[in-house]
């Protein structure tokens, strides 16, 4: 197991292996990495909603969420549009890239360090599964307390790694594996058992029921 360096990224995309939309460019191109652009949809978590019983507090509970009902509001920009990120906000936004994985890679997402230094957090060490296809997903939280910090669509925002197996590894798709990133908020019903027994407290009936067999 290694991780890929540029001449080695190149070939997979050559290749087939490793499948990038749009192309990269030179200045996405790194020694072992390669830079992601932002995209054009941005998420926003909402905060109230109207009940029967007026203007209500929209509390996010994952466990408790009902079907087809997101806490976010939806923001697709246009050609030559920015967003204003307001003190203290916190959003989600996608990646420009559509990445196709093989069976044989993974990747680890980063920060730019650029990013970083405009008072900007993105928490971004979350691991890529071997197979996935699609856009990913970026938390965004503006630090600062009196700035607005303008994005931009296009702009280089954080970086992956590729890291190849020792062996290939077939994985089940997760929620985003193909799908646009807003239906990734929509609750699932793949994991309806895990969150029943959550909430009940049955963590160790997780455990019995769901032991894995070495």
């Amino acid at each position: 197991m290694g991780i890929l360096t540029k001449r080695q990224i190149l070939e997979r995309v050559k290749n087939g292996s490793i499948k990038i939309e749009p192309a990269l460019d030179e200045f996405q191109l790194q020694a072992h990495a390669i830079d992601l652009r932002l995209g054009y949809t941005f998420l926003i978590p909402k905060q109230w909603h109207m009940t029967s019983q007026g203007r209500e507090a929209l509390v996010f509970d994952y466990m408790n969420q009902k079907e087809n009902t997101p806490n976010f509001e939806v923001i697709e920009l246009e050609k030559g549009q920015k967003f204003e990120l307001l003190p203290g906000e916190h959003i989600l936004a996608s990646t420009l890239e559509t990445i196709t994985w093989p069976d044989d890679v993974m990747s680890v997402l980063y920060p730019r360090s650029s990013t970083n230094r405009r008072g900007i957090s993105v928490d971004l060490t979350g691991i890529v599964d071997t197979g996935y296809s699609g856009q990913l997903i970026i938390p965004i939280r503006n630090n600062t307390q009196t700035q607005v910090i303008t994005l931009y669509p296009g702009e280089r925002f954080c970086q992956i790694t590729f890291e190849e197996l020792s062996e290939p590894s077939k994985k089940e798709k997760g929620t985003y594996h193909n799908k646009d990133i807003i239906d990734g908020f929509m609750v699932r019903n793949k994991y309806k058992d895990e969150v029943k027994m959550i909430k009940d407290g049955d963590i160790a009936q997780i455990k019995k029921d769901f032991k894995v067999e070495l």
